[in-house]
This record gives C-alpha cells, sequence and structure tokens, in this order.
C-alpha cells in the first residue's frame, strides 16, 4: 500500500498551536492514502491533501461530531471557539482529534463491526448538514447516470431505480478495518471521516459487508445479518441487491485508482494486484 507523505512542517505544528493550543514533535500514525496524521501527547493532527477544500472537510467533520454525541466509538474532531475545525497551512486542511489507543481490527470482527455500523446509522439518522459542497467519490453514478469506467448500462439501471426509491441520510462513507480501532479484542473507535456523503444506508451496508467480508458473499451475510440485529437504519438486502450495490462500490474503487495514477501516486505490485482483483470481483458478483 503507497501511503501520502505529507510533512510535520514548522507551518503546520504554528498553527496548531496556535488555533488548539497543542505543541510538540507530531510522531507519525501509520497509514492515509490522502491524509496524514502525526501523534502529539494526546491528540492527532490530521493534515490533508491541498486540493481539499475547507467547507468539504468542515461538513464531513460536522457529521463526525454529530455521531459522536451519542456514539462513543465516533471519534470527532476538537472544535475551536468559533465552533470551526479546520485551519489551514502550507495551503491544506489541518484538524486536530483525540487520540485513541488501537490497533486495526480483522475482518473475523464481522459480527461486531456489522452491529457497530448499525449504532452508527442510527445515530447520524437525525443528522441534517444540508448538502455536502462537493460530491464523495461513492456518490458518482450512484443516481444511475452511465459510468465510462468499468461500463455496465444494467447496473446504471438498477441504481437508478435504487437512488429513486430509498430514503437517504448521513452515512460515514467508508467503513472499514482500516478505519476503525480494536482495543481489548473490542471495535474501540471509528475514524476518518473524509468520505462521508447523503445516501441510502443499504448501499454503507453493503460496501461494509463486502470489505468486512472477505469477498465471500456467506462472510458478508454475517455482517449484514447482525447489523439488521442490531436495528440499524438499512432495510434488508435480498442477494441482488447486496451484489449490485457491492458493485457500485467496487467500480468506484477501481476508477479511483485510476484518479490517483492520474495525480502521479505510483502503485506498488501488491496494489497493482488487488487492484486487478477487485475488478474481477465486480465482474464476477454480476446477478
Amino acid at each position: 500500500m503507497i501511503y501520502a507523505e505529507i510533512p510535520f512542517s514548522d507551518a503546520v505544528r504554528e498553527a496548531v498551536a496556535a488555533a488548539w493550543g497543542v505543541s510538540g514533535d507530531g510522531e507519525r500514525l501509520y497509514g492515509g492514502e490522502e491524509s496524514v496524521a502525526y501523534r502529539v501527547g494526546d491528540h492527532v493532527v490530521r493534515i490533508g491533501p491541498e486540493w481539499r477544500a475547507t467547507a468539504e472537510a468542515e461538513w464531513c467533520h460536522a457529521v463526525a461530531l454529530h455521531a459522536a454525541a451519542t456514539l462513543p466509538e465516533a471519534v470527532a474532531p476538537v472544535p475551536l471557539r468559533d465552533g470551526s475545525t479546520v485551519v489551514r497551512a502550507d495551503g491544506r486542511p489541518v484538524s486536530v482529534w483525540p487520540y485513541v489507543h488501537g490497533s486495526w481490527p480483522k475482518t473475523d470482527l464481522r459480527v461486531q463491526a456489522g452491529a457497530l455500523l448499525a449504532r452508527l446509522h442510527r445515530a447520524l439518522a437525525t443528522a441534517d448538514p444540508g448538502p455536502r459542497p462537493s460530491p464523495a467519490g461513492v456518490e458518482d453514478g450512484l443516481d444511475g447516470t452511465p459510468q465510462a469506467h468499468l461500463p455496465d448500462p444494467a447496473l446504471d439501471r438498477w441504481l437508478a431505480e435504487f437512488h429513486r426509491t430509498h430514503a437517504k441520510q448521513a452515512l460515514h462513507g467508508d467503513y472499514y478495518t482500516g478505519n476503525t480501532l480494536v482495543r481489548d479484542g473490542r471495535l474501540a473507535a471509528v475514524l476518518d471521516w473524509d468520505e462521508a456523503f447523503i445516501g441510502a444506508p443499504e448501499l454503507e451496508l453493503a460496501a461494509g459487508a463486502i470489505e468486512w467480508g472477505d469477498d465471500e458473499l456467506s462472510l458478508c451475510r454475517e455482517f449484514v445479518d447482525a447489523y439488521l440485529e442490531e436495528g440499524g437504519t438499512a432495510g434488508e438486502l435480498d442477494d441482488e441487491s447486496l451484489a449490485q450495490l457491492a458493485r457500485h462500490k467496487l467500480r468506484r474503487e477501481s476508477a479511483y485508482f485510476h484518479v490517483a495514477v492520474a495525480r502521479g501516486v505510483v502503485h506498488d505490485e501488491e496494489d497493482v494486484e488487488y487492484h486487478r482483483a477487485r475488478d474481477a470481483l465486480f465482474h464476477s458478483l454480476r446477478p
């Protein structure tokens, strides 16, 4: 996996100290394809890409703050006195978050993960952040607009009908192992809200199932069943709906891979092989 390289510069250090009163050297935390995170004592400083607008980051942070008000596992940014959560340094959005001890979980915690997503969706059901300032990547094609990448007119038609008939709410947008933390065998945190958006909860349920289910539909069902038993806001998913919504996610992942290449990202062989496998899964899941 190729992770972003953004330094904890003097400008970032000074901006964080001035805005939040958090000072000290930063210890780079593992991960981050677009943004990077540095631990500074009991806080984490996140530095985003130059192209991410402040308004977009603030919108996503508002979703996180709403979730954190009732869900202990939801990690939200530390607001400034005026309620904002972002300053810019080196032309990048910078925010400060509480540090949460833990490690990335394995997918065998899928039953826990499904139940946690259900609670997260319930927490977000009352959020009303307004329109996202710029669309999240997963939104492209969700209304059935034909896609140039991995074209599939039958999927486009199915998505158009699904989009028309299903209620929408605020969602995390990227619910997978790398955006959660486990501590003492329990999922303790949901992180990284950069892809939050407004959509049908069934979409995130299917996307989460394919991530936590190791691409096997029987294991995906364990995730979905745990979610439904916990009382999530999404309705039940039949096999076709689970497959088509997962395929939408896989298509957007594949498109993002090519966007990253266009931005100059050079993927290693492991990334390339993973991309090929996900494209193959997109085709194999076709109903």
